[in-house]
């Protein structure tokens, strides 16, 4: 063992290009995966707050709504208990993430069909961690009106309106989306529902990032239906199938590419890995012939190759690890910048590293070895 591991770096010193080149290899393919991972949780974050914004895919609206009436108004015209809200949400093995209860109604303004929604504040599901609230929080009190609102009522920020017989303060005026939110006004549910004379009620409850929408084993409509048939008997669900497997490709298409990426840094670094140390046997084949006549069996043989690429896996390792982090710590920002706090340098992964780069070094060069230890030192010793 102390013979082959003088050999090793005495041989790494006299052949220091190759030892540099394969080392090149383990470094990059450290460092670009290390960097690949640290950036993939960011990654995964980033992509959930992008297909937040594709919108709510589930709405739990009162069982006497008529779906037909209801895709055309995009909003129910009866009500149910408020208290559905907290029903659900005090489920902690619910089958979605945020709800949001709103209470909707259309009011004429100026001869102008307005539509006015009342927002509770977001409730997140037990055991879900904290989420950033998809919509923007509402004072009593005020109100937040559409691009097209503000130029009927003639308002802006800070001002005061009159609405439904009560006085509001316009705390947000909304850029133009081009849709519907231009012609809505949106204020606190509690303050609605007392203007609209509706205590307690509410319109319909809005789900965001359904987990077992994402899967194609089961029918999700049919688990979120079973799951609220006992809890709201007065309540259906809608599901928006096209929101839901967007978000779910997304997701699944960032998954699948850093999993490739890593996939083919790994296949390469060792293809490289491995033909270095081809052509480090070859150099060597008078080296090998002279140790295999002074008797030397064929564990000190293969021990010099694999013991060679062990070396260069874990120094690799290391310098890789922290290649990997000033990558993803200096550069993940620009690419991640709504998560960019989160990316921070993992210490597990030089532990994952040290194990692994060697690990893959010498498989690489494990048909290297098989070809040292099987060279005849009289044919070894004629062609040198």
């Amino acid at each position: 063992m102390k013979l082959a591991c003088t050999l090793i770096f005495k041989e790494l010193w006299h052949r220091k290009i190759g030892f540099l080149l394969s080392l090149v290899a383990a470094i990059a393919a450290v460092g670009l995966c290390v960097a690949m991972v640290i950036t993939q949780d960011a990654a995964a974050r980033e992509t959930r707050i992008v297909t937040r914004n594709v919108g709510h895919n589930v709405r739990i609206v009162p069982r006497a709504v008529d779906v037909f009436v209801y895709h055309q108004r995009d909003y129910s015209p009866h009500t149910m208990p408020e208290d559905y809200l907290d029903k659900i949400a005090s489920q902690k093995n619910i089958s979605y993430g945020q709800l949001e209860a709103r209470l909707v109604r259309e009011i004429e303004i100026n001869g102008k069909t307005i539509r006015l929604v009342g927002l509770a504040p977001i409730r997140i599901p037990p055991g879900q961690g904290k989420k950033k609230p998809m919509s923007v929080a509402i004072e009593s009190g005020t109100i937040h009106v559409g691009h097209d609102v503000s130029k009927l009522l003639n308002v802006k920020k800070g001002d005061s309106v009159e609405l439904q017989d009560r006085d509001w303060k316009v705390a947000r005026v909304a850029p133009n989306h081009d849709n519907e939110k231009d012609i809505t006004i949106f204020a606190l549910l509690s303050d609605v529902q007392a203007a609209l004379d509706l205590p307690g009620q509410i319109s319909e409850i809005r789900a965001m990032d359904c987990t077992r929408c994402d899967t194609t084993v089961e029918n999700p409509l049919v688990i979120l239906r079973d799951e609220l048939e006992a809890m709201l008997p007065q309540a259906q669900v809608l599901r928006d199938a096209d929101r839901a497997n967007q978000r779910a490709s997304l997701r699944q298409m960032i998954e699948e590419y850093s999993s490739f990426i890593i996939a083919a840094l790994l296949l390469v670094s060792a293809g490289w890995i491995g033909m270095l140390a081809v052509t480090n046997v070859r150099e060597r084949t008078g080296e090998i012939g002279l140790l295999r006549a002074l008797g030397y069996g064929s564990s000190l043989i293969g021990g010099m190759v694999l013991g060679r690429a062990a070396l260069i896996g874990v120094i690799g390792a290391a310098l890789g690890y922290l290649l990997g982090c000033y990558l993803a710590t200096s550069y993940g920002a620009e690419y991640f910048p709504t998560t960019a706090k989160a990316i921070k340098s993992q210490p597990v992964l030089l532990a994952w590293a040290m194990l692994a780069a060697p690990l893959l070094a010498m498989i690489a060069s494990f048909i290297p070895a098989a070809l040292a230890v099987s060279q005849d030192p009289a044919v070894a010793l004629r062609h040198e």
